[in-house]
Protein backbone atom coordinates (compact mmCIF):
# COMPACT_ATOMS: atom_id res chain seq x y z
CA UNK A 1 0.00 0.00 0.00
CA UNK A 2 2.74 2.06 0.38
CA UNK A 3 3.95 2.22 -3.26
CA UNK A 4 2.00 4.63 -5.29
CA UNK A 5 1.04 6.93 -2.25
CA UNK A 6 0.29 10.29 -4.81
CA UNK A 7 -1.75 8.01 -7.06
CA UNK A 8 -5.06 5.51 -7.58
CA UNK A 9 -3.84 2.34 -7.54
CA UNK A 10 -4.47 0.15 -10.16
CA UNK A 11 -6.96 -2.62 -9.84
CA UNK A 12 -4.29 -5.11 -10.29
CA UNK A 13 -2.27 -3.20 -6.63
CA UNK A 14 -5.68 -2.92 -5.07
CA UNK A 15 -6.41 -6.59 -5.29
CA UNK A 16 -2.21 -7.16 -4.20
CA UNK A 17 -2.04 -4.93 -1.68
CA UNK A 18 -5.23 -6.29 0.14
CA UNK A 19 -3.93 -10.66 -1.03
CA UNK A 20 -0.48 -8.90 0.65
CA UNK A 21 -2.92 -8.24 4.21
CA UNK A 22 -4.71 -11.08 4.00
CA UNK A 23 -1.23 -13.17 3.69
CA UNK A 24 -0.61 -12.11 7.33
CA UNK A 25 -4.00 -14.10 8.17
CA UNK A 26 -5.12 -13.54 12.11
CA UNK A 27 -1.99 -11.07 12.41
CA UNK A 28 -3.47 -8.87 9.68
CA UNK A 29 -5.07 -6.43 12.28
CA UNK A 30 -1.52 -5.99 14.01
CA UNK A 31 0.11 -5.62 10.18
CA UNK A 32 -3.21 -2.63 9.68
CA UNK A 33 -1.99 -0.66 13.09
CA UNK A 34 1.91 -1.15 12.38
CA UNK A 35 1.19 0.68 9.10
CA UNK A 36 -0.45 3.64 10.83
CA UNK A 37 2.17 3.57 13.41
CA UNK A 38 4.78 3.80 10.42
CA UNK A 39 2.48 6.77 8.93
CA UNK A 40 3.85 8.77 11.67
CA UNK A 41 7.04 9.02 9.67
CA UNK A 42 6.43 8.07 6.34
CA UNK A 43 4.06 8.79 3.81
CA UNK A 44 1.96 6.25 4.22
CA UNK A 45 -2.07 6.92 2.77
CA UNK A 46 -3.36 5.73 6.14
CA UNK A 47 -7.12 6.46 5.40
CA UNK A 48 -6.24 3.62 2.67
CA UNK A 49 -5.34 1.21 5.27
CA UNK A 50 -8.38 2.28 7.47
CA UNK A 51 -10.50 0.79 4.00
CA UNK A 52 -8.32 -2.05 3.02
CA UNK A 53 -9.29 -3.19 7.05
CA UNK A 54 -13.04 -2.50 6.32
CA UNK A 55 -12.63 -5.03 3.37
CA UNK A 56 -10.38 -7.54 5.57
CA UNK A 57 -12.82 -7.20 9.03
CA UNK A 58 -15.37 -5.52 8.05
CA UNK A 59 -16.98 -2.38 9.32
CA UNK A 60 -17.57 -2.75 12.77
CA UNK A 61 -14.14 -4.95 13.42
CA UNK A 62 -12.32 -2.85 11.56
CA UNK A 63 -13.37 0.25 11.98
CA UNK A 64 -12.61 -0.95 16.32
CA UNK A 65 -8.95 -1.63 14.71
CA UNK A 66 -8.71 1.26 12.81
CA UNK A 67 -9.95 3.71 16.06
CA UNK A 68 -6.81 1.51 18.01
CA UNK A 69 -4.46 2.31 15.44
CA UNK A 70 -4.75 5.72 14.96
CA UNK A 71 -5.48 6.76 18.45
CA UNK A 72 -1.97 4.48 19.71
CA UNK A 73 -0.08 6.02 16.79
CA UNK A 74 -1.48 9.46 17.76
CA UNK A 75 -0.25 8.98 21.38
CA UNK A 76 3.02 7.58 19.87
CA UNK A 77 3.58 10.82 17.69
CA UNK A 78 2.24 13.09 20.63
CA UNK A 79 4.93 11.38 23.22
CA UNK A 80 8.01 11.80 20.64
CA UNK A 81 7.66 15.44 20.58
CA UNK A 82 7.07 15.57 24.10
CA UNK A 83 10.74 14.18 24.45
CA UNK A 84 13.96 15.46 22.72
CA UNK A 85 12.58 16.81 19.85
CA UNK A 86 10.72 20.06 21.72
CA UNK A 87 14.69 20.63 22.79
CA UNK A 88 15.72 20.60 19.24
CA UNK A 89 13.01 22.79 17.89
CA UNK A 90 13.42 25.61 20.72
CA UNK A 91 17.22 25.62 19.55
CA UNK A 92 16.40 26.05 15.89
CA UNK A 93 13.52 27.84 15.96
CA UNK A 94 13.63 29.93 19.56
CA UNK A 95 11.68 30.14 22.47
CA UNK A 96 9.44 32.45 21.15
CA UNK A 97 8.11 30.33 18.32
CA UNK A 98 7.09 27.59 20.37
CA UNK A 99 5.34 30.03 23.10
CA UNK A 100 3.23 31.50 20.40
CA UNK A 101 2.36 27.69 18.89
CA UNK A 102 1.72 26.47 22.63
CA UNK A 103 -0.88 29.84 22.80
CA UNK A 104 -2.37 28.53 19.09
CA UNK A 105 -2.88 25.03 20.75
CA UNK A 106 -4.65 26.52 23.55
CA UNK A 107 -7.53 28.21 21.27
CA UNK A 108 -7.86 26.26 18.83
CA UNK A 109 -5.61 22.88 19.16
CA UNK A 110 -8.30 20.44 20.07
CA UNK A 111 -10.50 21.31 17.05
CA UNK A 112 -7.17 21.08 14.90
CA UNK A 113 -6.66 17.80 15.85
CA UNK A 114 -10.47 16.39 15.82
CA UNK A 115 -10.52 18.02 12.16
CA UNK A 116 -7.47 16.84 10.57
CA UNK A 117 -7.72 13.31 11.94
CA UNK A 118 -9.07 12.28 7.90
CA UNK A 119 -6.84 14.37 5.88
CA UNK A 120 -4.19 13.53 3.43
CA UNK A 121 -0.96 14.68 2.69
CA UNK A 122 0.28 13.74 6.52
CA UNK A 123 -1.50 16.84 8.13
CA UNK A 124 -2.84 14.18 10.78
CA UNK A 125 0.36 13.61 11.88
CA UNK A 126 1.49 17.06 11.71
CA UNK A 127 -1.14 17.93 14.41
CA UNK A 128 -0.03 15.42 16.45
CA UNK A 129 3.43 16.03 16.26
CA UNK A 130 2.49 19.85 16.86
CA UNK A 131 0.35 19.18 19.82
CA UNK A 132 3.56 17.30 21.54
CA UNK A 133 5.77 20.68 20.79
CA UNK A 134 3.24 22.47 22.58
CA UNK A 135 2.34 20.40 25.30
CA UNK A 136 -0.94 20.24 24.84
CA UNK A 137 -2.45 19.06 28.09
CA UNK A 138 -2.96 15.22 27.69
CA UNK A 139 -6.21 15.02 28.96
CA UNK A 140 -7.46 17.77 25.54
CA UNK A 141 -5.17 16.01 23.57
CA UNK A 142 -6.69 12.42 24.02
CA UNK A 143 -10.09 13.71 24.15
CA UNK A 144 -9.95 15.60 20.53
CA UNK A 145 -7.64 12.38 19.57
CA UNK A 146 -10.76 9.63 19.93
CA UNK A 147 -13.24 12.38 18.40
CA UNK A 148 -11.22 12.73 15.88
CA UNK A 149 -10.43 8.52 15.43
CA UNK A 150 -13.72 7.37 15.97
CA UNK A 151 -15.69 8.56 13.28
CA UNK A 152 -12.42 8.51 10.57
CA UNK A 153 -11.59 5.41 11.19
CA UNK A 154 -15.28 3.49 11.23
CA UNK A 155 -16.59 5.89 7.97
CA UNK A 156 -13.20 4.65 6.04
CA UNK A 157 -14.10 0.99 7.23
CA UNK A 158 -17.42 1.17 6.35
CA UNK A 159 -15.97 2.51 2.72
CA UNK A 160 -14.22 -0.89 2.58
CA UNK A 161 -16.85 -3.16 3.96
CA UNK A 162 -19.32 -1.52 1.00
CA UNK A 163 -17.22 -2.23 -1.70
CA UNK A 164 -15.48 -5.72 -0.01
CA UNK A 165 -15.83 -7.42 -3.58
CA UNK A 166 -14.27 -4.49 -5.80
CA UNK A 167 -11.19 -3.03 -3.53
CA UNK A 168 -10.34 -0.98 -5.99
CA UNK A 169 -13.08 1.51 -5.54
CA UNK A 170 -12.81 1.60 -1.89
CA UNK A 171 -9.05 2.14 -1.81
CA UNK A 172 -9.95 5.21 -4.43
CA UNK A 173 -12.39 6.51 -2.35
CA UNK A 174 -9.82 6.33 0.43
CA UNK A 175 -7.58 8.39 -1.44
CA UNK A 176 -10.03 10.82 -3.16
CA UNK A 177 -11.92 11.58 -0.15
CA UNK A 178 -9.53 13.40 1.96
CA UNK A 179 -8.55 15.13 -0.75
CA UNK A 180 -12.12 17.07 -0.89
CA UNK A 181 -12.24 17.34 2.89
CA UNK A 182 -9.06 19.37 3.05
CA UNK A 183 -10.49 22.61 1.84
CA UNK A 184 -13.83 22.09 4.47
CA UNK A 185 -11.31 21.55 7.29
CA UNK A 186 -9.13 24.34 6.47
CA UNK A 187 -12.36 26.64 5.68
CA UNK A 188 -13.29 25.60 9.43
CA UNK A 189 -10.41 25.78 11.27
CA UNK A 190 -10.10 29.27 9.90
CA UNK A 191 -12.98 30.13 11.19
CA UNK A 192 -12.34 29.05 14.61
CA UNK A 193 -9.51 31.30 15.23
CA UNK A 194 -11.13 34.46 13.98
Amino acid sequence: MANGCSRIPTAQEANESLAGLREYGPWAWALGIGLIWVDILLPIPQTAILAALGVIYGMWLGGLIGTVGLISGGFLGYALMLASARRVVQRLAGLDSLQKMERLFERSGAWAIVLTRSLPYSVPEAMVFLAGLARMPLRTFGAALVVGSVPTAFAFAAIGDAWADQPLYALGVSYVLPIFLLPIVLYLLRGRRA
